[in-house]
């Protein structure tokens, strides 16, 4: 043998010894629809299909930690394990329904450098997350998230401008490829909060998102260095920020590194719901399921319920014999009109207080008399409040809110998900629970699964919702039929409906003081059996209300936690048809994009017996007065259908006792 082959057998060997062997783990969810494969090889990769399709294909998994630290890059496996779990969750705030079947199938792979991923299949997702066991705190530098589709699929993409959101967009439709677009203005990359919805042809979408996060920042999607890959963005860690009014506090310097952390931790769920049945994306609760069990001992004081909200209709009270406005008398009123219709909350939204400091009241209002009487009426009290100043006198702020025995609290503006935003959250999640404090997030990010670990987090807003009507025609009976499937994934919505004051496609008009809605007066009263929130908004004035009795005596009784849920028909960006149940009686909500729609509601969902129902349906000339509706009250049974039909921007909302 000559010395040349010597030194090219050498090579080989010396190759094959030092490349690690490729490992290959595949994955089927319980019912064998979803597989996804593991390659661990120089890096960790998965792929995902669908009954046999693919839709992602391999795709890097890794994290950068400082000291040099490369988890996924040349792992080295220490050993596997696998298992089938199968049991029965039960929320404290059910927000879809009483009882949750938590089954899936789990791969946890241990590697060298303490580390591990563990990957969970349900029968509608899959979801992984790093494990780090090290015995220091650590730095991330970099976490590799990304999804390399087969084709260019469309996309529902909630474009953003910067980290500094509010994360109430409009979804556009588009390739994945055209994310690739820089804007204009900018020549920077686009890039969208989550959930995003991939539609990825022949009825099969994927929803990206994550859940339990905690303690560190939330990820955006953006375009990657291939036509058809999507990466993960994150805020850095905040070095410096520049506040420049009571709320708004914007980082101006972050860090090259995303968190500085403890080293043993769980990091968040990436999560995929995966599914070829619009229906199942609505009835989906994987995020509620990855989160972390409850932190809350006692939950009794829980009890979610509706709230007579004043901010919308700019306290727009009328025929009363008192100036109406932020004051005493007007919150009475409130007050007085919640009590009468079995709405357990009134908020006090901008106003009460001084901005900047929260022991400086407004003059006009005696808190502790509309307190007091909020009592006596059986009526609780919410305090909104701006994030900033209650961070500012957060010890001295709670004990006020505990001595004044008010309900809950609706925190407002924060607009970022960098770290110590995240552990905000917690923050006030974890101090509103020891003093029996409900909490409403606003101007905040999407919903992780915080209704779980802190049921006190009873809502979240993160959605272009009703409020928007105020000011811009965006709020469009396309846009609200498409949040069921995309924004509503994440969790609880505080859309804030109840309009009625109702517009057409035509007459709809922008009014900041004297807001109304876009669509039929029955697509507003369907949003309260559609869109999940187990602290739901009346959004409109008391005196409106009073005016229209018979929609009144729905939203006096209608729910807003579920025992079941069964989503009867729907199809992503044009209509949805949903029933829930609470107790023994059954509701149902259908709403439709401005075309016109004929749906039929097929009553087998119900058990055997004889039932009342009474309906709302768009009137016959709801098509030119958007306000036009009809009650109709008759008996069915499990073995009856209805046609009914949906006017445009319309909608259909029931009752069944």
């Amino acid at each position: 043998m000559t010395i040349v082959k010597l030194i090219i057998l050498f090579l080989i060997l010396t190759f094959s010894v030092i490349k690690a062997e490729e490992k290959i783990y595949t994955l089927t969810s319980p019912d064998g629809s979803i597989k996804i494969e593991i390659s661990v090889n120089e890096f960790i990769t998965y792929s995902a299909s669908y009954n046999d399709k693919q839709l992602i294909s391999s795709s890097k998994i890794f994290m950068k930690i400082d000291d040099g630290l490369f988890l996924g890059k040349n792992p080295e496996i220490i050993n596997d394990e696998t298992k089938e779990v199968n049991e029965i969750l039960k929320p404290v705030v059910k927000v879809k329904s009483a009882i949750i079947e938590d089954r899936y199938k789990m791969l946890r792979i241990n590697f060298k450098g303490d580390y591990s991923l563990i990957f969970r299949l349900y029968n509608d997702g899959v979801a992984y997350r790093f494990v780090t066991s090290i015995d220091k705190n650590i730095k991330v530098n970099e976490e590799n998230i990304e999804f390399n589709f087969a084709e260019d699929f469309n996309i529902y993409f909630p474009e953003e401008e910067s980290f500094f959101t509010h994360m109430e967009r409009i979804y556009i439709y588009q390739k994945i490829s055209e994310v690739d677009s820089p804007k204009e203005s900018s020549g920077t990359n686009k890039f969208c909060s989550i959930p995003a919805l991939v539609d990825c042809g022949n009825e099969v979408k994927i929803a990206i998102t994550e859940a339990d996060l905690f303690d560190y920042p939330g990820f955006y999607l953006t375009n990657s260095d291939a036509p058809l890959k999507l990466k993960t963005i994150f805020p850095g860690y905040p070095l410096e920020v520049n506040q420049t009014s009571d709320r708004d506090v914007q980082v101006t310097k972050y860090a090259d590194y995303l968190a500085e952390t403890t080293g043993k931790r769980e990091f968040p769920w990436r999560v995929l719901i995966i599914t070829d049945d619009d229906k199942k994306l609505i009835e989906s609760q994987m995020i509620y399921k990855l989160a972390s069990p409850s932190k809350i001992g006692n939950t009794d004081w829980i009890k979610p319920g509706k709230v007579a909200w004043d901010w919308w209709n700019a306290w727009n009270i009328y025929g009363v014999d008192f100036k109406a406005g932020i004051n005493t008398e007007t919150y009475k009123y409130y007050i007085d009109f919640a009590s009468e219709h079995g709405i357990e909350y009134v908020i006090l939204d901008e106003g009460w207080y001084k901005f900047g400091n929260l022991f400086d009241l407004n003059p006009d209002i005696n808190l502790k008399e509309i307190i007091e009487y909020g009592k006596k009426k059986n009526v609780g009290i919410i305090l909104w409040v701006i994030w900033k100043t209650l961070d500012d006198q957060f010890d001295k702020a709670f004990e006020m809110f505990e001595e004044l025995g008010i309900k809950g609290i609706k925190v407002d503006f924060m607009q970022r998900d960098d770290q110590l935003l995240v552990q905000y959250y917690e923050k006030v999640a974890k101090e509103a629970a020891k003093r029996n404090l409900l909490v409403d997030f606003h101007g905040a990010y999407k919903p992780t699964g915080l209704i779980r670990t802190y049921p006190n987090v009873i809502s979240s807003e993160g959605v272009r919702g009703n409020e928007w009507n105020k000011w811009s025609e965006f709020i469009t009976p396309e846009h609200t039929v498409t949040l069921p499937f995309t924004r509503m994934l994440a969790g609880p919505m505080d859309f804030t409906p109840g309009a009625m004051l109702n517009g057409t496609k035509d007459n709809f008009k922008v009014m900041f003081d004297r807001p109304m809605s876009q669509g039929t007066r029955c697509h507003q009263l369907a949003m309260y059996v559609v869109y999940e929130s187990p602290l739901q908004m009346l959004c409109d004035n008391p005196s409106n209300y009073l005016k229209e009795k018979e929609c009144l005596d729905f939203l006096s009784i209608v729910p807003t936690v579920w025992d079941t849920t069964i989503v009867l028909d729907a199809k992503v960006a044009d209509y949805v048809l949903i029933a829930r149940r609470n107790g023994e009686d059954w509701y149902i909500g259908g709403m439709t994009d401005w075309t016109s729609r004929d749906l039929e509601v097929d009553f087998s969902f119900l058990p055997k017996g004889k039932y009342t129902i009474e309906y709302y349906k768009d009137g016959i000339n709801a098509n030119r007065y958007a306000g036009d509706y009809k009650k109709v009250k008759a008996e069915i049974n499990s073995s009856n259908k209805i046609e009914i039909h949906l006017a445009p921007g319309g909608g259909w909302a029931a009752r069944i006792y």
